[in-house]
């Protein structure tokens, strides 16, 4: 059966997760996350695409990036997964594939875009490898809510909005972390990158719908899928 064409727009954000196959770790040394980090930065600027949030977890990826051509997004991971593999398979003397498939996607709408943005940098308090975001190396939370230098991230125009000059937006984007993600909110993020639609509101999912001619909303699942150790 041929694969469904994914949901792109451009100049629509995206979050896009990508997994280790069959669960296994896809960074083992600071090293690894480093060269994922140049790879995301040569790729996204060679692609026109924007990339507002990250996190590296030890076995999968989430970034939230915003294309400026509609299969940019899909040229850009092409290009990190053929390089960062190559770079892997060489390091640690193996062979074949490290990613579970094809990577997933979802259009995210501006009134959802900062709670993902929150979701995925949240990911590694959620999986229980520290504390509080601001302790995990591998993410964008200390360039978007410290000010740290990234050159991987361009400001969504969303996240600029929360304030009139940079301190205040930083401290407002920080303040948010002290909120929880309510669980139904939870429950969305995850069940519209699960079913690759779009996320967002009704206003939205009509838009997405009248210009690409397929239904975007998620349908509810009947089953819980049983998640594999830290895929948050």
């Amino acid at each position: 059966m041929p694969r469904s064409p994914r949901f792109d727009l451009a100049y629509v954000p995206q979050h896009i997760i990508q997994r280790g196959h069959d669960g296994h770790a896809c960074f083992y040394s600071p090293a690894d996350y480093r060269c994922y980090l140049v790879q995301l930065l040569h790729a996204s600027s060679r692609w026109d695409c924007a990339v507002h949030a990250y996190v590296l977890m030890p076995n999968h990826v989430h970034l939230l990036v915003t294309p400026a051509h509609v299969g940019a997004l899909a040229h850009m991971m092409q290009a990190i997964g053929r390089n960062y593999v190559s770079y892997f398979n060489a390091t640690y003397h193996r062979a074949g594939t490290l990613w579970e498939g094809r990577f997933k996607s979802c259009l995210i709408g501006e009134d959802y875009l900062l709670v993902c943005q929150r979701y995925i940098e949240l990911n590694p308090v959620r999986a229980g490898l520290v504390g509080e975001p601001s302790a995990y190396a591998w993410s964008s939370y200390a360039c978007n809510a410290l000010g740290l230098p990234d050159p991987v991230i361009v400001p969504h125009a969303r996240y600029l909005a929360l304030g009139s000059y940079r301190e205040q937006y930083m401290r407002a984007y920080r303040q948010s972390f002290e909120l929880d993600i309510e669980p139904d909110v939870l429950r969305d993020i995850r069940m519209y990158i699960q079913q690759q639609r779009a996320l967002g509101s009704l206003a939205f999912q009509a838009r997405v719908e009248a210009t690409l001619g397929r239904y975007a909303r998620a349908r509810p699942a009947h089953r819980p899928r049983k998640q594999p150790q830290l895929l948050q």
